[in-house]
């Protein structure tokens, strides 16, 4: 993995779905140094292209100067631009014939069985995905329910449109997604689908899947601990054989809404370098993704790197902007501290005020297997007892729902002072003016 430093790195190659140490590297940045991405639509793209091995179409890895192993790397989010100008997204239906155990993973035409086959697109709508071997229907996925939705030239809404506007950014669809040079999918603007038309929404961008390379390879929308659990007993290349082994993940994929401009998150190093991948951008998405899916778009994303030695994480922890922290999880104002001290003198109590919001990751099966993982990984971080991180989080923060069915966000105000043991005070005090 030897490469040249830079202080400035753009990537724009990408991975067929998988995340890994044995992904080609897409070079090596500076730590403090600035990488620009470019990537194209994830979920709904590559799950129609037979060819993906995972769900999503995320960058080459990138490395991290001087991260290893046991260290942390912050990544600063400064700037995501949207550039697809439409998407097309709803909840799925998968099938049948297209697939083995995992109809995002293991890929096979319905008719000729080849797997992973190369395709062609003839036509438009849930047909046009063809086997260039024989022709067949060769898409794992159909709708259940679907819309087509365009946005506005700043991208601060959008609206559902109808048959004949959705046929017709089919007939264009790389065009209007702006699917990047190298991107390798199919753009599901082909599909057209149009239930819904006329809903307007709000837009604001996030990106669902960025993280650190797990040490062993996955498919890089199964980098999580509920969707992870369909490797385990799977048949495949990528399949698991328990629980423990899908313990490697890295969480990358969590669909967090949070994850947007502004927001320092900081992920786990697990290999050397660290291995930091990006993709998933979605044009907006309320908490849960209830569909399971959202607006999948094309975009720029800029951010900051830095390593946090000695910082051993399990998973990744978000200081998200402050407005999109629960109310009570806000830093104290001065009047807070204020009072504080005031009933602190009333009673006879040394009240701690030196403390910051964080959000814990935590996955699993369900929510509340992702609630007990990132309670697991709080008291691990912060050296507390699970008594006292439910206390902490029931009585200065809560939990949120990342995803269905099982990544959540569980947010406290921390001890400033184990934050300082940990290395990372300076991310929580910068974050939030501390």
């Amino acid at each position: 993995m030897a490469q040249q430093i830079v202080d400035q790195l753009a990537v724009e190659e990408y991975t067929l779905g998988l995340v890994g140490p044995d992904q080609e590297w897409a070079g090596t940045v500076a730590d403090g140094g600035t990488v620009r991405t470019h990537t194209p639509p994830a979920c709904w793209g590559p799950m129609i292209t037979p060819k993906f091995r995972g769900g999503h179409e995320v960058t080459k890895p990138i490395a991290v100067e001087g991260a290893e192993v046991g260290d942390a790397i912050a990544i600063r989010i400064r700037d995501i631009e949207v550039t697809s100008v439409a998407t097309s997204t709803g909840s799925m239906a998968e099938r049948e014939g297209a697939f083995g155990d995992d109809p995002f993973v293991d890929h096979q035409c319905p008719e000729c069985g080849a797997k992973w086959p190369e395709s062609v697109v003839e036509g438009t709508g849930e047909e046009s995905i063809r086997c260039a071997e024989c022709g067949a229907n060769a898409s794992s996925f159909a709708f259940e329910y679907g819309i087509t939705t365009v946005f506005d030239d700043d991208r601060e809404v959008g609206i559902t449109v109808d048959h004949d506007a959705a046929h017709d950014l089919a007939e264009r669809a790389e065009e209007a997604a702006a699917l990047p040079e190298h991107s390798r999918q199919h753009p599901i603007l082909l599909y057209e689908p149009s239930e819904m038309p006329g809903t307007l929404g709000h837009l604001r961008p996030f990106i669902g899947n960025i993280g650190t390379t797990p040490p062993v390879e996955l498919p890089d929308s199964h980098n999580a601990g509920d969707f992870g659990q369909f490797l385990i007993g799977a048949g495949h290349d990528w399949g698991l054989e328990d629980e423990e082994e899908l313990a490697a993940r890295t969480d990358g994929h969590m669909d967090v809404n949070a994850v947007r401009e502004g927001a320092i998150l900081v992920c786990p190093v697990k290999v050397d370098g660290g291995g930091i991948y990006v993709g998933d951008m979605h044009a907006n998405q309320g908490d849960g993704e209830l569909a399971l899916h959202t607006t999948d778009v094309s975009g720029h994303a800029e951010f900051e790197v830095e390593v946090i030695d000695g910082l051993d994480l399990d998973g990744p922890l978000l200081l998200p902007n402050v407005e999109d922290l629960p109310h009570i999880a806000e830093p104290y104002s001065d009047e807070d501290v204020e009072r504080g001290r005031e009933l602190g003198e009333e009673y006879g109590v040394d009240v701690e005020t030196d403390v910051g919001p964080i959000q814990v990751i935590g996955s699993g099966a369900t929510v509340n297997d992702a609630t007990q993982n990132a309670f697991d990984r709080a008291g691990d971080l912060l050296d507390m007892s699970e008594g006292e991180v439910r206390t902490r989080c029931t009585f200065t923060g809560g939990v949120e729902i990342g995803r269905l069915p099982g990544l959540v966000q569980l947010t406290m105000l921390a001890p400033m002072d184990v934050l300082e043991e940990q290395g990372m005070a300076h991310l929580v005090r910068e974050q939030y003016g501390l």
